[in-house]
């Protein structure tokens, strides 16, 4: 499904991406983030409850197969990635919350991933199951790179910012690479891959989006703090995905349990860009009752 060209740029992309994210970070930046612990922890919940069991619940009342199911499970267990900054940038939502949830949440996946993947996926035979420990290792190698980052940004502010640029850059560049050479390549799947898959790879992001605006809703977050919240939570890091399906299986097997984490990082686009405009037009709407609202006592 992927060559080894594009094996080895995803490779390459979730290093320079984690280098990336580490170096948009000062320790400071959590000493700030704790003042606000309420929406953090709101993200990091939505996140590791809601987002895992929706990937389940899916997988069941689509019926879909052990290997989808285990491709799905673990997209819905993944942390969130730097696509949701971007798209909590463009959506002007919180980017200093998006970029500390995700922070939060990548650093807390090399425990809580497996455990998820563990409970959700027990049952399915072994073959398809991602053994815990070959988790941990990928997600802790893959840490390494984000420290990095952190102690550039600390040496050298300067460093640290093109490196967070850099990053960014990049990690766009090589999925819009894999996008554009994977899909002509594997058309023929596309065309014979089943409804039930586009509709678990599509809705697994939507109702993230919507569950994860909701539940920081009902804790009363503000709607600024909750657009930012229910970006995080429906935008998953699928690029870790399919790096550690790539890293733990090979075949046929491979190919099978890939499928899930590829169409959701395609579709995942398409989505968060929809979720995005509406989201940025809700708080121009917002931006602009405020403002009247402080010009009217100024007339009167």
């Amino acid at each position: 499904m992927l060559s080894p060209l594009e094996e080895a740029l995803l490779a390459v992309m979730m290093i320079v991406i984690m280098l990336g994210m580490g170096a948009s970070l000062t320790f400071k930046d959590f000493r700030i983030a704790m003042r606000h612990p309420q929406a953090v922890l709101v993200g990091f919940a939505s996140q590791y409850m809601f987002m895992p069991f929706i990937a389940f619940s899916l997988a069941r009342l689509l019926q879909l197969t052990p290997e989808q199911t285990v491709g799905l499970v673990l997209m819905g267990c993944m942390p969130g990635g730097t696509t949701s900054n971007i798209f909590a940038y463009f959506s002007k939502s919180l980017l200093s919350l998006s970029i500390m949830m995700t922070v939060c949440s990548t650093l807390a996946a090399i425990v809580m991933v497996p455990l998820l993947m563990e409970f959700y996926t027990a049952g399915i035979d072994d073959t398809f199951r991602i053994p815990p420990d070959e988790i941990i290792a990928l997600l802790f190698v893959l840490l390494i790179p984000t420290l990095i980052g952190m102690w550039s940004r600390k040496k050298n502010a300067n460093f640290g910012a093109v490196t967070e640029l850099v990053g960014g850059v990049i990690g766009v560049l090589v999925i819009a690479f894999l996008m554009a050479t994977w899909a002509p390549r594997n058309w023929e799947l596309l065309f014979t891959t089943g409804w039930d898959v586009y509709l678990a790879v599509i809705l697994l992001g939507v109702v993230g989006f919507l569950f994860g605006y909701i539940f920081a809703r009902v804790v009363r977050l503000g709607p600024q703090k909750a657009r930012t919240v229910s970006l995080e939570t429906g935008i998953q890091n699928g690029p870790l995905g399919a790096l550690i399906v790539i890293m733990v299986f090979s075949g046929e097997t491979q190919q099978l349990i890939l499928l899930m984490p590829v169409l959701y990082s395609f579709f995942i686009i398409i989505t968060s860009s929809l979720a995005t405009l509406y989201y940025r037009r809700r708080t121009r709407i917002e931006e602009l009752a405020r403002d009247q609202a402080k010009i009217e006592p100024a007339k009167a």
